[in-house]
């Protein structure tokens, strides 16, 4: 959000320096911010953390834990919406191809809104129901 709003309003923040003093003294203070840091100094256009290498890597190797903590949850029905949503958040943003295609035909079905395709160019409605005009 810091780097839109940067961007949008002119600002010129340096986000490596914000998370530099962040470490210092602010309620954060996590090595995370080194992290954070790191990825600022490398790359500071960086538009999102998980396109940084430090934190693609991290997260990679350490999903498999929100995972598990996830299924347990649910196993026993304790709802974790946060962890659900961010793990929802990291599969749709490391994914290049999504089922969204449901989505797509339930607009279409219930609201002619149309739809694309994969495997041809166009955007195309179904009649789904024959028996409706």
């Amino acid at each position: 959000m810091l780097q839109v709003a940067s961007k949008t309003y002119a600002y010129d923040l340096k986000l490596e320096n914000i998370a530099k003093i962040w470490r210092g003294g602010c309620i954060i203070r996590s090595s995370l911010l080194e992290d954070i840091y790191s990825a600022f100094s490398k790359q500071p256009d960086l538009s999102n953390l998980l396109l940084s290498e430090v934190f693609s890597k991290k997260l990679m190797q350490s999903q498999n834990g929100i995972r598990k903590t996830i299924r347990a949850g649910v196993e026993i029905g304790i709802p974790l919406p946060a962890m659900m949503s961010a793990l929802a958040y990291y599969d749709s943003y490391r994914s290049g191809w999504l089922p969204a295609n449901l989505l797509q035909a339930q607009r279409d079905y219930f609201g002619a809104h149309t739809y694309e395709r994969n495997d041809r160019e166009g955007i195309f409605h179904t009649h789904w129901n024959p028996t409706e005009k």
